[in-house]
C-alpha cells in the first residue's frame, strides 16, 4: 500500500458518477476540502481535511467494497500529498481558465436523461438570444457548444448556469469558454441548430423516442428564484431512483394508495409517529386510527409506486415492541374527517425536494439513524441527550457536508432506531427541526 496521504486516489469513476456522489462516500469520515474529477481516466483525486479521516476511509473501505450507481470504485492513497488549488475543481474560477467569449463549452455530468437541442435550448434561452447550437459525445461525456448574440450574455448565463443541475439530482452543467470564434452548423436536428437559418435540412434521421423522460417544457425554470424542479415521468423517475431496476419484490405497477396497518402499540403509537416513519417512503395525503380497532390504521400515500415501497420495507418492522402488518387497503383513499389526519399539503412531507435522493435511501429500517438539518454549534453530548432514551447507542459521528452538520448514531437493535426515528424525527433540537431517516452505513 501506498504512504499514507491525505489525498484519496479513486479508480473506475464511470461518466455517470458525480462529484457529488464520490463527497457521499467520504463525507462520513470528515471534511473533503478538494477534489478533482480526473474524468479522461476515469479516475477522481480527493483530499482530506486530515490525515485520520483518509486513513479512517480507507480502512473502512477496505473491509467494505465501495460501489456507488452500481459501479464498484477502488480507492487508495495517492502519490500526492496535497492537491494544488490549481489542481482541485472545487473553487475554482473558470473564468481564469480561458477569456471570456460568446461561444460556451458544456459538458453534462452524471446524465440520467437524454439532453438534446430543445432541452439545453429551453435552459440557455433565458440569458439571451442563442444562435447556435451543437452537441456531441466525448471522452469527457456529453458535450456541447452554445454560441450567443453577445460576449455579455454568455458571461451571464456562465455565471447562472455553472454548476447547477438541469433537472433535480442530475444532468449538472459544467462550463467553460469555448475559444472558437463561430460555430459551423450544417444541419437543423435534436443534435445541432442553427436558430439564425431555420431553412437548413434536418439529414432525416430519426428522432430518439423521448417517452417516459420529462418534457422540456417543463425545466427548470432558472430564471425564476426559487422556481420547482421539472416534474418527473413515473417511469423516468422509477429509472433514475433505482437504476434501472427496482428494489426486489417491488413491481412499479401497483395503483392502490391506501394503506391497513395493524398490530400497533395503542399506548405509545399516534399519527404524526406513523408519519414520520410512512413518510420515508413517499409523501403521505392522510392518516387515520380506527376508533373501533385502536391498533389499526389506514394510511394513504401519493401514489402506488410509494405505498408499494412502504409495503415491502416494513411489513415485519418492530415499533413500540410490536411486529408490524402493513398490507394493501380495500378503500381507495381516506375521506377528509375530524379524526383523520391531513398531510396533504405538510412542508414535513420528504418527497417535496430531492424526490431521486430520496427514493435512492429508501430501504428497512437499519440499526442506523442519519440526523440532518442540525444546528451549527450542536454537540455529539446534545445530540445523545435527544435519542438516547430509546435504547442503547453504540456509536455516534458528527460531520459536515456541504457546509450543514449531520450525524450518524448507530444503535444496537433496528428496533430501537426505529422507535428514536418515529419519536424524534421533526422534533426541535436546540431550534432547529431535525430530520431523521435510516441510514445504509454498516458502521462508523
Amino acid at each position: 500500500m501506498a504512504e499514507p496521504s491525505k489525498v484519496i486516489h479513486i479508480r473506475n469513476v464511470g461518466h455517470e458518477i458525480a462529484e457529488s456522489d464520490l463527497l457521499q462516500l467520504l463525507q462520513p469520515f470528515g471534511v473533503v476540502s478538494k477534489i478533482v474529477m480526473l474524468r479522461a481516466k476515469n479516475q477522481a483525486l480527493l483530499q482530506m481535511e486530515d490525515m485520520h479521516a483518509s486513513v479512517s476511509a480507507l480502512q473502512y473501505y477496505s473491509t467494505v467494497q465501495p460501489s456507488v450507481r452500481g459501479r464498484n470504485v477502488y480507492m487508495q492513497f495517492s502519490s500526492h500529498q496535497e492537491l494544488t488549488t490549481d489542481q482541485s475543481s472545487h473553487g475554482r474560477n473558470s473564468d481564469q481558465e480561458s477569456e471570456p467569449n460568446r461561444i460556451l463549452l458544456v459538458t453534462i455530468h452524471h446524465m440520467i436523461y437524454p439532453i438534446t437541442v430543445e432541452v439545453l435550448h429551453q435552459v440557455f434561452k433565458a440569458y439571451g438570444f442563442v444562435e447556435k447550437i451543437v452537441t456531441f459525445q466525448k471522452s469527457a461525456g456529453f458535450q456541447a457548444l452554445i454560441q450567443y448574440q453577445s460576449r455579455q450574455e454568455a458571461v451571464e448565463a456562465f455565471g447562472s448556469l455553472h454548476g447547477r443541475n438541469i433537472y433535480d439530482g442530475c444532468c449538472q452543467l459544467d462550463i467553460q469558454y469555448s475559444n472558437l470564434s463561430e460555430l459551423q452548423v450544417h444541419y437543423n436536428n435534436d443534435r445541432s441548430r442553427d436558430f439564425t437559418n431555420p431553412s437548413l435540412p434536418t439529414e432525416q434521421r430519426p428522432r430518439p423516442s423521448q417517452h417516459g423522460y420529462p418534457d422540456p417544457a417543463g425545466l427548470f425554470a432558472f430564471q425564476q428564484a426559487g422556481a420547482s424542479y421539472a416534474q418527473m415521468g413515473r417511469a423516468a423517475m422509477i429509472s433514475a431512483a433505482f437504476g434501472g431496476s427496482l428494489p426486489n419484490g417491488v413491481t412499479g405497477t401497483n395503483e392502490r394508495c391506501t394503506l391497513i396497518v395493524s398490530n400497533l402499540n395503542t399506548d405509545k403509537i399516534d399519527e404524526d409517529k406513523l408519519f414520520n416513519l410512512f413518510s420515508l417512503y413517499g409523501n403521505i395525503v392522510r392518516i387515520k386510527i380506527l376508533r373501533n380497532k385502536p391498533d389499526h390504521a389506514l394510511v394513504e400515500m401519493a401514489d402506488g409506486l410509494q405505498a408499494e415501497l412502504a409495503v415491502t420495507y416494513l411489513k415485519g418492522a418492530i415499533l413500540f415492541g410490536k411486529k408490524l402488518e402493513v398490507n394493501y387497503s380495500k378503500y381507495p383513499n381516506i375521506t377528509p374527517a375530524p379524526d383523520a389526519h391531513d398531510y396533504l399539503n405538510s412542508s414535513l412531507n420528504r418527497f417535496n425536494s430531492n424526490v431521486v435522493k430520496n427514493y435512492r435511501h429508501c430501504c428497512a429500517p437499519t440499526k442506523m439513524i442519519h440526523i440532518s438539518a442540525l444546528p451549527q454549534e450542536i454537540s455529539e453530548d446534545a445530540i445523545l441527550n435527544h435519542v438516547s432514551e430509546h435504547g442503547s447507542v453504540v456509536n455516534t459521528k458528527l460531520f459536515e457536508v456541504n457546509g450543514k452538520r449531520q450525524a450518524l448514531v448507530l444503535f444496537e437493535t433496528e428496533e430501537e432506531a426505529t422507535e428514536a426515528l418515529v419519536s424524534k424525527h421533526a422534533s426541535s433540537l436546540e431550534g432547529n427541526t431535525i430530520r431523521i431517516s435510516f441510514s445504509q452505513m454498516q458502521s462508523i
